[in-house]
């Protein structure tokens, strides 16, 4: 464990990916591909992704990265993610930073089958860009973590594979930060009501599908979590019990608290928790 002024840094197995000696990479140039479209002709609507390329000699397999927005599931979008993005980038991902379809006109799963149709897009670019498919990895903050978490959790088997998931949708390790774990501990807020479609009472098995942290197991991949510890629009400890089920499951993870911030705070303020959570996928993967 690891305590600053600026946060605590605990880690399931041992220290931190952040305090080892080759948590850090060299930084690489990139380019970026802008408004791609990665969804099917016959989808409700175009979804697009920016792209982001390493530029690295020779021709061997690079990892990749999923990154999704937050927004309450209905708003902002992938411009937010874009200093997230390029960092991962200079660290060698070929990067994905999309957009997805909106509540409350798309409700749950809808969203999470526009995560599909992504990875399963980026499997069909493997050959061109490089990429390992064996070495995805997902970032996304607030809602866009909740999407990514529960991609990684339940988007290859299961009631949610279908008809969109598959082998395709499995990711090596997460970077979740704000984190909605479980929205059994929402009190039927409106952002949350209208993303299911109904409240706790009226779709409680809605509920739990969507819930990441009712979907643990064993297998799970590797999660970094970072949370501020005043937030108060998804308390910290959808964080902490979640992080809890995870060493509980013995997978590796790890959990950046960042002192004295609320939910938007601990965004704007991500930088060594984003920078911690970047080393932890770098030792995942590389």
């Amino acid at each position: 464990m690891l305590v600053g002024c600026g946060g605590t840094h605990l880690a399931s197995q041992g220290e931190p990916a952040a305090t080892t000696a080759d948590a850090g990479r060299d930084s690489l140039d990139f380019k970026r591909l802008e408004g791609q479209i990665y969804t099917p002709s016959d989808w409700p609507e175009p979804l697009e992704a920016n792209v982001y390329l390493p530029e690295m000699p020779g021709d061997a397999l690079r990892p990749a990265a999923l990154v999704v927005h937050g927004g309450g599931w209905q708003n902002r979008g992938p411009e937010d993610m874009r200093s997230i993005a390029r960092k991962l980038a200079e660290q060698g991902y070929v990067v994905i930073n999309i957009e997805h379809r909106k509540a409350p006109e798309y409700k749950f799963p809808k969203p999470l089958h526009d995560l599909q149709q992504a990875m399963a897009w980026l499997h069909s670019q493997a050959d061109a860009w490089r990429v390992d498919t064996q070495r995805i990895v997902g970032v996304g903050f607030s809602s866009g973590a909740h999407l990514v978490s529960l991609l990684a959790l339940t988007g290859a088997e299961g009631p949610l594979a279908e008809p969109y998931g598959g082998e395709h949708t499995r990711l090596a390790a997460v970077v979740a930060g704000g984190l909605p774990s479980d929205l059994f501990k929402f009190a039927d807020g409106r952002l949350v009501v209208e993303f299911i479609g109904g409240t706790r009472a009226e779709e409680p098995e809605a509920y739990y599908l969507a819930s990441p942290a009712r979907h643990i197991t064993p297998q799970a991949p590797p999660f970094f979590l970072f949370h501020g510890t005043w937030d108060r629009l998804v308390p910290v400890d959808h964080a902490t019990d979640f992080y809890d089920e995870l060493k509980a499951n013995g997978v590796e993870s790890e959990l950046y608290l960042q002192h004295f911030r609320g939910h938007i705070t601990s965004f704007l303020t991500r930088g060594n928790a984003v920078d911690a959570g970047i080393a932890f996928l770098n030792q995942q993967v590389f």
